[in-house]
């Protein structure tokens, strides 16, 4: 997924402030009540830090509401107190945050023996926040739905459903009733696959998975809230101004580990103040969580004055260019290949905040990742070796363009990847465009981008999760706002290859990540992403809230703060 992330500097981190590896850690300050240990969440719900309103700021909004299409973590660690599917990423600090657990579903489901077939027995008493009950018909409409509005995954983590290939190519008329079957008076739901898929419960725990109501229109809602099942419902969004959030007065706690109550009455997510006004209003106490990146002129004073509100996390994730292999000059084999040794990465490390905050990548599988291998084709910048490619392509001196988003890390890293191309033999420009539409505009073909700054963040642990989504042909949609593949890369050999490592994942992981590491060697050769740096994230949160806790999946759990 993408997002934008928080950053530090070095002297952040040696002032002293607060640092875990993908775990927990909670917050300070005299109104904070004692905070669960690090790593983990509370045993249960304490009704003495219900109640407050919590205050989260943004530049701008994270794009649409509806689950099935965003993809964005900005709008999806926000989604996680609004929806639910049949199963879910345990909802914890630390590293147990990667477990399923049954969600909607009241138990894991029943799996047959050659692993195509999952039966969901559905929980009773669960209601959406219109008061709605959850049925089986609503968990077959919402697969449904997945594909007819497109989402931008639904040609890879659920093409795997039986009818799903037709849906895919017709998604108007999607129908799954040989793939997705309801029996509303067993109260279970069958979904059968067409192989054994073994990140399938993954894929169904994350937001593209979500159940829906029925009834929900089968196009993109927009800024329209749709109704949930989680302890907290929209009642107002508009990106450019604020999101406003409220308690489901339907909502029930059925699983402390899949959808926890949350502690806050409200939850108000405000956009417009610059990432300057959003740290001071952060010290004041006026706003409790900051989602942009941290200016670098407030890291040093951050890192000494408030060194005990700033929560620093390893990510699986990195920043990359994605290179338009569609579109001159990057059609070349030659002219992407020059792009691997044009850039400076430690360069770019140090406009992100530093070494202690970031590390130079070499691949698109980020380090400690399963299917990382430790390679680096290409260690160096070279911009000799660089604008003699550029020479050998015939393309020197076309015109080519960088998109970024107008926060600014992007803007910088942006205008030095811009005079980087300059060096080697480009007329090259900077297109700077709001964050809020930054991520769909990049991925449409419509707008012809030959290049971006952009960045991943893995959905759940799992080298596909990379590759597959980033790279296949599945995932590249002409005309499409959710075509995730924005490099347009398409090769049915290199598909093949993935498709076997993940069947082999079924039987042998240990050679399956040898595959992987095997396959990420190959797409780097071929140059349809230049990996740029791993980032940490970083939290800067208020005296006010406490009980932080960072999940694996999906960061910071917001609704889980609690507010003086």
């Amino acid at each position: 997924m993408k997002r934008i992330t928080a950053i530090a500097a070095a002297a952040l981190l040696a002032a002293g402030a607060a640092a875990c590896s993908g775990g927990a850690s909670t917050g300070t300050g005299p109104a904070t009540g004692a905070a669960a240990q690090p790593g983990q969440a509370a045993a249960g719900f304490q009704e003495q830090h219900k109640g407050g309103t919590l205050r989260l700021l943004a530049k701008a909004g994270d794009g649409t509401l509806d689950p099935h299409i965003n993809y964005s973590n900005g709008n999806w660690q926000i989604f996680q107190a609004l929806y639910d599917g049949l199963v879910s990423f345990r909802k914890t600090g630390g590293e147990r945050s990667y477990d399923i657990v049954p969600d909607l579903a009241q138990e894991l489901p029943q799996v047959s023996a050659d692993g195509t077939t999952y039966t969901f027995t559905l929980r009773k008493g669960v209601a959406f926040s219109t008061g709605a009950p959850v049925t089986a018909d609503d968990v077959v409409a919402s697969f449904e739905r997945i594909f007819r509005v497109s989402g931008p995954t639904s040609g890879t983590f659920y093409a795997g459903i039986v009818g799903a290939a037709d849906c895919v190519k017709k998604p108007a008329g999607c129908t799954l009733d040989q793939g997705v079957v309801a029996d509303a008076a067993a109260g279970t739901v069958t979904i059968k696959l067409v192989a054994p898929d073994p990140e399938f419960l993954q894929k169904l725990a994350l937001p593209h998975a979500a159940v829906l109501p029925k009834d929900t229109p089968a196009k993109d809602q927009g800024t329209r809230p749709i109704p949930g099942t989680g302890p907290y419902q929209v009642v107002s969004y508009d990106p450019n101004k604020q999101m406003k959030l409220v308690r489901n007065p339907h909502f029930k706690e059925w699983s402390r580990d899949a959808q926890p109550q949350g502690y806050p009455d409200e939850i108000d997510y405000a956009y417009g103040l610059t990432p300057e006004a959003a740290v001071t209003a952060v010290q004041n106490g006026q706003a409790d969580w900051i989602f942009d990146p941290l200016p670098a002129d407030r890291l040093t004073e951050i890192g000494t004055q408030y060194a005990q509100q700033a929560h620093v996390n390893a990510l699986a994730a990195f920043w990359y260019i994605p290179v338009n292999v569609n579109l001159a000059p990057f059609d070349k084999p030659e002219a992407r290949e020059a792009l691997q040794w044009a850039f400076d990465k430690n360069a770019m490390v140090k406009m992100f905040g530093g070494a202690n905050v970031a590390q130079p990548a070499c691949t698109i599988l980020p380090p400690a990742f399963p299917g990382h291998a430790d390679f680096c084709d290409f260690p160096r910048q070279d911009l000799a070796k660089a604008k003699d490619l550029v020479q050998k392509s015939g393309t020197a001196g076309q015109e080519v363009s960088v998109v970024v988003a107008d926060d600014e890390v992007s803007k910088q890293i942006g205008e030095y990847v811009r005079s980087s191309l300059e060096q080697i033999g480009y007329q090259a420009k900077l297109k700077v465009i709001s964050t809020n539409i930054h991520f769909t505009y990049i991925q449409n073909t419509r707008n012809k981008v030959q290049l971006s700054v952009s960045q991943w963040y893995a959905d759940y642990p799992a080298a596909s999760n990379f590759l597959n989504v980033l790279l296949s042909c599945a995932s590249f949609r002409e005309g499409s706002d959710a075509s995730i593949n924005i490099s347009g890369y398409c090769d049915k050999d290199m598909d093949a290859r993935m498709a076997a490592a993940m069947k082999l994942g079924q039987t042998d992981q240990a050679g399956a990540d040898r595959q992987w590491g095997e396959i990420d060697r190959e797409l780097m050769k071929r140059g349809p992403i230049v990996p740029l740096f791993n980032p940490k994230q970083i939290d800067f949160v208020s005296r006010n809230v406490g009980n932080y806790q960072f999940h694996a999946q999906f960061h910071a759990l917001l609704d889980q703060l609690w507010v003086k």
